[in-house]
């Protein structure tokens, strides 16, 4: 965790512009990433009511923040990030259990984020208008009810949740093409060079601008977009 309000990930240069695929927005995040979770809010409110941003579209891109981890976090380490969730807490007014009731402070937790990555790109690729709220509902199971989404009983409970048939979910979820899928986002997240979440990314044609790397509020964030957009506007 980082006091300037974002996870990080320290896998590549600063963050340049390159081509990537046609959408409005790209959001790279990570589902056990604690400031994408306190970033939904805002994020949520903004693609709720865009206003001079409007259309929208939102296009989620896995960061992959600690995936493939085998050992268990220690106690003095899951106490440690436990503190930090506090100070996202207070920043975002997101709800977070109180420690030392977290999903991370349980015996022999490994923080292991690319199954819950992976069930992502599963709703994403199958059910994709359902992506976002997946994601943030994973984001919550998370962090607010402290449940264990490293557990794919758990991340199929939570599509079960949403309408999403669980045997279809879990065979699409154990799928070498989910897998390869899920890698494929953390690879074009390095290959950007995002070196922290959450990260917003605007694209005007085949440019990339970066509109955040880090929380903002709601306000910030409106007034981040709308001077990417304007700069777009000048270069033209």
């Amino acid at each position: 965790m980082a006091p300037r309000g974002y996870c990080i990930v320290d896998h590549g240069p600063a963050f340049a512009g390159l081509q990537c695929r046609a959408m409005n927005l790209l959001y790279v995040a990570d589902p056990m990433c604690s400031w994408c979770y306190g970033f939904a809010a805002p994020l949520s409110a903004l693609l709720a009511e865009p206003g001079d941003a409007a259309p929208l579209q939102l296009a989620l891109v896995m960061g992959g923040l600690r995936p493939f981890t085998t050992e268990p976090i220690t106690p003095q380490r899951a106490a440690e990030l436990a503190g930090h969730w506090h100070h996202v807490e207070k920043a975002s007014g997101q709800r977070f259990a109180a420690s030392p009731h977290t999903a991370i402070e349980r015996p022999g937790f490994v923080y292991d984020t690319e199954p819950a990555s992976r069930a992502t790109v599963t709703v994403r690729s199958h059910w994709p208008k359902l992506v976002w709220r997946y994601f943030k509902a994973v984001q919550e199971a998370f962090y607010a009810d402290a449940r264990d989404v490293t557990d794919p009983a758990v991340l199929a409970d939570i599509a079960e949740g949403l309408g999403i048939p669980r045997a279809d979910f879990a065979t699409h979820f154990a799928s070498q093409s989910m897998r390869d899928a899920t890698l494929a986002d953390f690879t074009q997240t390095q290959e950007w060079g995002v070196r922290g979440f959450p990260a917003l990314i605007a694209e005007h044609g085949d440019h990339l601008h970066l509109v955040c790397n880090g929380y903002m509020p709601i306000d910030e964030l409106r007034h981040a977009l709308a001077h990417v957009a304007d700069a777009h506007g000048h270069e033209h």
